[in-house]
């Protein structure tokens, strides 16, 4: 039985925000906002550009709230939730809520990372969090638990985290071969396969499988020794980062080195456990009722068009029809 809290921290961002919107076209020449129609998927060979300009990682479909309705029905015994946006709130939340706290940029991240638009290097700052628990769950805002689940899910009795991956065909040799094929991997996957090698390069343990893109574990003095120690010089190179780049260090490699260093378990998963459903999908249902996951995440990206992003919020209220108290 854990005897500790459990934190539950999120990034959300309004996309249509017209001040948040003028401030990022400063630092990207943005000025559609969109490049839905490109047809490109996430290992595609992007540009920096168009993954700067990719309005699926700043469009708000109004997950959150279907998340939170989520947090409460399955996951209840989390204590805290924190929210990290950028002066901004979602206007339906109760911000007077006990368990509920919005931290803006600017009370984590230092200086010269302000203006921020770069979730990696927001996400360095974790730890940073006032009054967060030792022991936190990460989540985007179109994360959602699917079922009941317990502390022991997450961490086992001595606080130590399970970090979920997926395997890949062919393993550490997959994203080298697809390599060959595209010649460059999206900044994305690239991130993630450049913290697998700087963990192997370091501690001699490589692990080849990548990501769940689903709710993650983590420890605070763990992932502080990761930022400030282990991928210190990695951090402090894309700190000016205002946008998502090319050799950016993504929190990918906070696990690795979590798993190379005896502080976690590992935990091949599989779509029983979690689950990525791709907003472009025509049928959402489909996919949860096949595989009836723990975990699921809906995920936007620079393939959805807007007919597209129209299904998800009768979708989610479908799943998820009662209230939160985390609402007005």
């Amino acid at each position: 039985m854990q005897s500790f809290d459990i934190d539950l921290v999120y990034l959300w961002v309004d996309g249509s925000d017209p001040k948040w919107l003028e401030k990022k076209q400063l630092y990207t020449s943005d000025k559609s906002h969109t490049t839905e129609d490109a047809g490109i998927s996430d290992n595609a060979d992007n540009t920096d550009n168009t993954e700067a300009n990719n309005r699926g990682r700043y469009v708000n479909n109004d997950e959150l709230r279907y998340s939170l309705r989520s947090v409460e029905k399955y996951v209840p015994w989390v204590r805290k939730i924190f929210i990290i946006t950028d002066n901004q709130h979602p206007a339906w939340l109760k911000l007077d809520h006990p368990a509920i706290q919005i931290v803006d940029h600017k009370e984590i991240l230092p200086s010269e990372a302000l203006p921020c638009f770069n979730s990696s290097v927001i996400e360095y700052f974790l730890y940073k969090i006032p009054g967060l628990a030792d022991h936190f769950l990460f989540a985007n805002d179109d994360m959602f638990f699917h079922k009941r689940l317990s502390p022991g899910y997450f961490f086992d009795n001595e606080g130590v985290p399970y970090i979920r991956l997926k395997k890949k065909l062919f393993g550490r040799w997959h994203y080298p071969i697809k390599r060959l094929i595209r010649k460059r991997l999206g900044q994305y996957i690239t991130m993630v396969v450049e913290g697998a090698a700087l963990v192997e390069q370091q501690f001699g343990k490589f692990y080849a499988g990548i990501p769940h893109h689903n709710v993650d574990t983590y420890v605070k003095e763990d992932y502080r020794d990761a930022v400030e120690d282990v991928f210190a010089a990695q951090v402090q190179c894309s700190m000016q980062s205002h946008i998502r780049k090319y050799g950016d260090i993504h929190r990918s490699a906070f696990s690795y080195y979590a798993l190379a260093a005896g502080k976690g378990h590992l935990k091949y998963v599989g779509r029983s456990e979690s689950i990525r459903i791709n907003v472009y999908k025509p049928n959402f249902e489909k996919y949860l009722n096949r595989y009836h996951p723990d975990l699921f995440c809906l995920n936007d990206s620079q393939r959805v068009k807007e007919a597209d992003r129209l299904r998800i919020k009768p979708f989610l209220e479908e799943l998820y029809p009662e209230k939160s108290s985390f609402e007005k």
